[in-house]
């Protein structure tokens, strides 16, 4: 199949918590640029040509494979773009009652569920939305699978397994660190237990190119792949990087359809980031300029409340037109409005001094940004927008009810 699609590559490439270059190319015009400086801040604002781009390149996958690619709520779920999704798609994956609700509603294909545990009084309605279940233990599929029998719809069971191996490095990204709650471990594992099971689901990745997965790949099947011929399915997670710049698709084309065809089982992959990457820019504005030791500047866009991933993960997002601390000729330490000492974004610099009322936009801040902001401190949630060649639309704007009703 001659290759159609072309990578969203923005640049020298990014990866979150690591900088391999600095990034000259947004993959948007000055002319954006200028549109998005100009909405009310601070504000999410998603780009539709390039998330469309990304998809493409998925879609190539499943074209080359046959393989079925889901979105990942937890990573990316603004909801107004799902009728984009579902265009290349073939369904959502969901952590809790209330994701496979909104993916049911809003794009209507396949919805999965995987979650450590169920909730007895949410199951029934869990059952009315999604055609596949995850499991994350034996026990947790023999308390709800007479359910599931019963119900009035066909649902394929699955069971998380743990390999316990992964290449990692941030701790709490990892689901197969030591002492992990996620998946059934080797040793824990047995074939009477995959009675009524459908498929095996594992999940060691995060950020991480095909070669990893081809390294993962070799210890599930080293401790699982016997089992791999009684299932219609196995689905190989989330924390593939297909739309990063470097990422090596074709080798992850080799891997699916090896495991599809020695095992003749349907692959599934449920990518949150990927859908999402390089697609979305946080647009802010400065607030205040001080001086304690270096030049301070406070913006209304916050790395606690906004891009909660910067301090946990932690990681540097690039904003249009900075550089590095000392690279350009004036340094700024940017932080939020919040009370948290730490509520800080990083250190940037620029080629003119920043003003009060400059506007920032921060890149690649469609992923694990609004699925995770919060209202500490009471700071508003910046407003949803989607810019594409008709212009920028604004989805939503949030209020001081959004606020109060949390609580």
């Amino acid at each position: 199949m001659e290759r159609r699609f072309q990578s969203n590559i923005i640049g020298l490439s990014i990866e979150r918590g690591r900088e391999i270059g600095i990034m000259m190319d947004y993959g948007i015009n000055e002319q954006d640029i200028e549109k998005i400086k100009s909405i009310n801040t601070p504000a999410y604002v998603v780009d539709e040509r390039l998330l469309r781009k990304n998809l493409e390149t998925l879609d190539y996958v499943q074209e080359s494979t046959g393989c079925k690619i889901l979105l990942a709520l937890k990573g990316f779920s603004m909801y107004s773009v799902f009728p984009i999704v579902g265009e290349y798609l073939t369904g959502i994956t969901s952590s809790s009652l209330y994701e496979a609700r909104l993916g049911y509603e809003e794009m209507g294909k396949e919805v999965h569920i995987y979650s450590p545990a169920y909730r007895d009084e949410e199951f029934d309605e869990i059952i009315s939305y999604c055609e596949h279940i995850v499991f994350n233990s034996a026990e947790q599929y023999k308390r709800f699978k007479d359910k599931v029998k019963n119900a009035d719809k066909s649902i394929e069971c699955g069971l998380r397994v743990n390999p316990e191996y992964s290449e990692i490095e941030t701790t709490i990204y990892d689901p197969c660190a030591i002492y992990s709650r996620l998946g059934t471990t080797e040793d824990q594992f047995s074939a009477e237990d995959l009675e009524g099971i459908d498929g095996l689901h594992f999940h060691a990745m995060c950020e991480q190119n095909s070669d990893t997965l081809e390294r993962v790949m070799e210890v599930v099947e080293e401790k699982f792949g016997q089992y791999f011929h009684q299932m219609k399915w196995i689905n190989f997670g989330g924390g593939h990087h297909v739309t990063r710049a470097d990422y090596d698709v074709e080798r992850l084309i080799h891997i699916i359809n090896r495991i599809k065809n020695k095992y003749d089982v349907q692959v599934y992959l449920e990518p949150g980031e990927a859908i999402a990457l390089n697609t979305g820019f946080l647009v802010t504005k400065v607030l205040d300029i001080l001086h304690n030791g270096m030049d301070i500047a406070i913006t209304d866009a916050s790395a606690a409340c906004h891009m909660p991933d910067v301090i946990e993960m932690p990681y540097r997002p690039m904003i249009i037109g900075s550089g590095l601390p000392d690279e350009k000729k004036y340094t700024y330490r940017l932080g939020g409005t919040t009370c948290l000492s730490g509520d800080i974004i990083g250190d940037y610099s620029f080629d003119e001094p920043l003003k009060i009322g400059d506007a920032l936009i921060f890149t690649d801040m469609a992923h694990y940004t609004m699925v995770k902001n919060n209202m500490f401190n009471g700071v508003n949630l910046p407003s949803i927008a989607l810019i594409n060649d008709q212009g920028v639309r604004l989805i939503k704007e949030f209020v001081y009810e959004d606020y109060k009703r949390r609580l």
